[in-house]
């Protein structure tokens, strides 16, 4: 069987390339091993956020005496009646990528694919030969295989929103970006967390002082056990989990240690293409192509930005590059944006602090416990961080645990990918009383640090004491 190209994997990746695949051939095929939801609306980001929403609302309620409202303590979280909202929105969710394989019809196959070559697949016992071929087979979460052993009690984001019900005790394995939101979550809804991490960090924050204000945050609400790896064993009816500086007994373990791309058994050996130890091949960032062959990998699989809109991103690049009549190099990527919906929330914008190449970089920070906005809300606390060069005043990047940091971080996000300086964000009108009078403030301290702020934006005067003018 020949066709022009082929599509492996049905996720967010997938899905992508194959809308740009459309706009240049019907001669394709849509290949997917598994469920046709993707990770993102089946297991990860919808979920999980769904679970957060409901968490964090309950959560509200330890603010209700100071707004003046009572009996906040006759209110208690039904966690399997919330279990069970998470799974009807997360079945909304996935009604449209499951309805993929009916509406294309034989140009969509379910099964497991494997290379034979740079234009050569077999699946399902047949072999099918394509002028292009998109590689997109997603990740899965990392289970170490001598915990496979302890049965139910071990859970992963796979099988967490499957729970009927969670058990009061529950340990977090792994505090970075997935960790931290569910562990948070949890403990939100009122169960006893304990996190661990082999690493003495959390939510993947790079800069020292953003972690120094939030880990005091995170562990105000549960017990941590960092900078060491967890170890696992069985207590009577329980798990026992050691970890740095002590242990906890639990009656079940998520484990978010991070995910594995789905390449054994791919075939890629078979490309003739140098592999490295973990047995991929070298991906041009802008083509997303393997070498010089016509076989593209995108999404989780390669393991370069394994968050949605960059699977996004990728297959759409990955489509583009595979037409035939493509031409060019590849295609610019976004500025990096990472935001992890943890309270207060966790962001990044541009490269982290540490591998910024540019070293004449000056920083300006707003300390969001003493924000105006966010005390009415009470939720004044962390820290934001904005880089500049500080000879141009042109923004790099930025970090932050900060209330509604998705909001900033889009700004941000804005403002670097389009090479806007101090001055040009200082010129923008802040209404008042908002949270991003916060960035205004972190950029006036900016702006004492760079040569070219310029502007008449009061980053030189004293404060006098009013929120709406400091």
């Amino acid at each position: 069987m020949k066709v022009d190209t082929v599509i492996v994997g049905a996720g967010s990746a997938g899905l992508s390339a194959l809308r740009e695949v459309r706009r240049h051939t019907d001669d394709f095929l849509l290949i997917n091993d598994g469920h046709w939801g993707t990770t993102c609306a089946a297991t990860g980001c919808m979920p999980s956020k769904a679970l957060i929403e409901a968490a964090n609302a309950f959560h509200r309620r330890h603010t209700f005496d100071e707004y003046g409202i009572r009996g906040s303590e006759s209110l208690r979280a039904d966690i399997p009646a919330v279990l069970a909202r998470v799974r009807k929105m997360r079945d909304g969710f996935v009604k449209g990528p499951q309805s993929v394989p009916h509406k294309l019809g034989k140009r969509a196959i379910s099964g497991r694919a494997r290379l034979l070559g740079p234009s050569r697949l077999l699946v399902n016992g047949k072999q099918i030969e394509a002028r292009a071929i998109i590689l997109a087979p997603g990740s899965r979460p990392v289970l170490p295989e001598a915990w496979t052993g302890l049965g139910a009690r071990i859970l992963t984001t796979d099988s967490l929103f499957e729970q009927v019900d969670l058990p009061n005790r529950i340990a977090v394995i792994g505090m970075g970006a997935i960790g931290v939101e569910i562990a948070q979550a949890l403990a939100h809804l009122g169960l006893e967390v304990t996190g661990f991490d082999a690493v003495d960090g959390l939510a993947g924050i790079d800069d020292p002082k953003v972690l120094a204000a939030f880990r005091p945050l995170i562990a105000a609400e549960m017990e941590l056990h960092l900078g060491a790896p967890a170890e696992l064993e069985k207590a009577g009816d329980a798990m026992r989990v050691i970890g740095a500086r002590g242990s906890a007994t639990v009656d079940t373990v998520l484990v978010a240690i991070g995910r594995r791309p789905n390449i054994e058994n791919l075939g890629l050996e078979t490309l003739g293409v140098p592999l490295d130890e973990k047995g991929m091949p070298e991906i041009d960032p802008a083509s997303l192509r393997i070498g010089t062959l016509p076989v593209f990998l995108a999404g989780d699989a390669n393991g370069n930005r394994p968050l949605l809109h960059e699977a996004a991103d990728e297959g759409h690049i990955a489509g583009r590059m595979a037409a035939a009549d493509a031409s060019g190099d590849g295609l610019c990527r976004r500025t990096p944006l990472s935001i992890i919906f943890a309270s207060p929330q966790v962001a990044r914008v541009g490269p982290p602090l540490s591998q910024i190449k540019d070293r004449n970089v000056a920083s300006g920070t707003a300390d969001f416990a003493r924000q105006s906005r966010a005390r009415m809300a009470q939720t004044a606390s962390g820290l934001l961080r904005v880089h500049a060069n500080r000879q141009t005043g042109q923004l790099l990047a930025a970090e932050m645990c900060v209330p509604s940091g998705e909001h900033l971080a889009h700004l941000l996000a804005l403002a670097v990918e389009r090479r806007m300086t101090v001055s040009d964000m200082l010129a923008m009108p802040f209404y008042h009383p908002v949270l991003e009078e916060g960035l205004r403030s972190a950029l006036r301290d900016l702006a004492k640090e760079v040569a070219s702020a310029g502007g008449s934006d009061l980053s030189d005067c004293r404060a006098i004491g009013h929120d709406a003018l400091d």
